[in-house]
């Protein structure tokens, strides 16, 4: 099952076409920076790495679909 479940990651962004594209930004972000704003990830993979910043909300949007970090 995928850990954090949509259902959550809903809560904090409605939609899932923003959602999925917040989440492969961010994902391609931490691959190539190699850092992330997870204390204590569970997550093995870039994808997962940026959901859980996403469900922690240290990772939003603005209108313009711009990338935030806390």
């Amino acid at each position: 099952m995928l850990e954090p479940s949509i259902d959550k990651l809903q809560t904090k962004i409605n939609s899932k076409y923003t959602l999925v594209t917040l989440a492969a930004k961010r994902a391609r972000q931490i691959q190539n920076t190699k850092m992330h704003q997870v204390e204590n990830p569970k997550a093995a993979t870039f994808v997962g790495l940026a959901l859980e910043e996403i469900l922690e909300e240290k990772l939003m949007v603005d209108p313009d679909q711009e990338i935030i970090h806390d």
